[in-house]
């Protein structure tokens, strides 16, 4: 009697499911090994658990915003938790999903700092399709519980594409709310770019956000660089 083959192991190749020229402009700043262990945790997870958010929206942000016409990174933690909320772009929901406290605090600071109304809806695919990169830190994140999966690599992997914009010529505003993101800084030395910091706009953090015209702030500094503005006012695709 011979012995039962030993069950397979799932993975992802990530990088595969990367658009091209994001799978080339991160090459150079990925550990193969880190990044297959990466995948086998995530699909292990995914075959496993509730994880958010649907493996078909994995990388939404890379594909809607390539990089060499990225002009924002707006850098998020990790995704939302809850169902129905996370569709792959850092601070956004799904249409008709009620708009999460933060994003609302996010839409409060955009109305008075333009002067508009404030959107409906929290969808901000719109701003991906004007180049704002809608990252998170990590990527995925199991049913009701944030963080989750943190410090299993993704980290590692979001860094690389902070470094592969920091390398571009072109100049892209780098957007850091909070603790969390402002860790980040050092990974921008590029003096062709440049770095926004604020609080974070939770409401647990009222007067961090509040002020920092981060709108009007990132429109100067790509107009002052020769770039197009971003309008901030329609976030909807």
């Amino acid at each position: 009697m011979t012995d039962a083959a030993p069950a397979s192991v799932p993975t992802l190749d990530l990088p595969a499911l990367l658009p091209p020229a994001w799978r080339e402009a991160l090459a150079p700043h990925l550990e193969p090994a880190d990044t297959a262990a990466l995948g086998a945790f995530v699909a292990r997870e995914y075959a496993s658990r509730q994880v958010y958010p649907p493996v078909e929206d994995l990388f939404a942000a890379y594909r809607l915003c390539q990089p060499q016409d990225c002009r924002v990174l707006l850098l998020g933690q990790d995704p939302y938790h809850r169902a129905g909320q996370a569709h792959g772009l850092s601070f956004s929901v799904r249409p008709g999903v009620r708009v999460p406290p933060s994003l609302r605090n996010v839409f409060r600071e955009l109305a008075a700092d333009l002067e508009v109304d404030p959107p409906v809806g929290g969808d901000l695919t719109g701003w991906a399709e004007q180049g704002v990169l809608l990252l998170n830190s990590v990527l995925t994140v199991r049913e009701g519980s944030p963080n989750s999966h943190a410090g299993h690599g993704w980290e590692a992997f979001t860094d690389a594409t902070i470094r592969a914009l920091d390398a571009r010529a072109e100049r892209i505003v780098f957007l850091l709310w909070g603790g969390y993101a402002r860790r980040k800084r050092g990974l921008i030395v590029n003096p062709a770019h440049v770095v926004l910091e604020a609080g974070h706009p939770s409401p647990l953090n009222p007067r961090g956000f509040r002020g920092c015209r981060a709108f009007s702030a990132t429109n100067k500094a790509l107009a002052d660089a020769g770039r197009p503005t971003i309008v901030w006012e329609h976030p909807a695709g």
